[in-house]
């Protein structure tokens, strides 16, 4: 039943700072990517059997807050939310909270379902929005 929220944790490394020790902003995108790669995972449909099955989701675009830092070492927790059944798109909001609990970043990715083959978008696969339609957590 939507919306449905899933959380990852994850520790900040050294290799995602930058001189300053807080995390690069470049690398916000790839947080996103974990929770959200999780999150379907957890669901039951992990994104290589979407790519087996002939489907990739690049990312269509990106709107992203930054709030506060996250530091290196911190334990930082990344919320994903999916609001809607997808057609072509799909619609990702996160949260990132730092290791006290303050959100320190949210951000809006909107991927596309796309033909590995032809480069075209696609709808979504039938067994993904039956899983996020039935899914109780």
């Amino acid at each position: 039943m939507l919306p449905i929220t899933h959380t990852t944790k994850y520790r900040v490394l050294y290799a995602d700072t930058d001189m300053m020790g807080v995390v690069y902003y470049g690398n916000y995108g790839r947080l996103f990517e974990m929770g959200r790669t999780e999150m379907i995972r957890e669901m039951g449909m992990p994104y290589i059997e979407l790519e087996h099955q002939g489907i990739v989701m690049p990312v269509f675009s990106v709107e992203s807050k930054y709030r506060n830092v996250l530091s290196y070492d911190e334990l930082i927790t990344i919320e994903t939310t999916v609001k809607e059944l997808p057609a072509v798109r799909m619609e990702f909001f996160h949260k990132i909270y730092n290791e006290s609990g303050s959100l320190a970043h949210e951000a809006k990715v909107v991927l596309v379902f796309m033909d590995m083959k032809t480069r075209r978008p696609v709808r979504a696969p039938e067994r993904l929005v039956s899983l996020l339609e039935n899914y109780s957590g």
